[in-house]
């Protein structure tokens, strides 16, 4: 256990940031399933940007890497463009 101040300030941040991050990631992968998973043109190509946004705040947020972001993205706009 850390026995300075400072430490110990930065075990409670890191926490709280552990938590909030883990907390993004995982609305995300729910917001991507639901979107994979939509049979409906019109309601994927509503959702489609929304997801696309959520995307860029994880990038800037530094919780996902813009790389895989981007493909992501380009994924998923696939599978919109797909449907019937």
């Amino acid at each position: 256990m850390a026995n300075h101040k400072s430490a110990l300030k930065r075990i409670r941040q890191s926490e709280k940031k552990r938590l909030r991050n883990r907390y993004y990631h995982k609305t995300a992968r729910t917001v991507l399933k639901v979107l994979r998973n939509e049979e409906d043109k019109a309601a994927a190509a509503i959702q489609l940007p929304l997801v696309i946004s959520l995307l860029d705040k994880l990038v800037k947020k530094n919780i996902i890497h813009k790389n895989k972001a981007a493909n992501l993205k380009s994924k998923l706009t696939k599978h919109v463009n797909k449907l019937a």
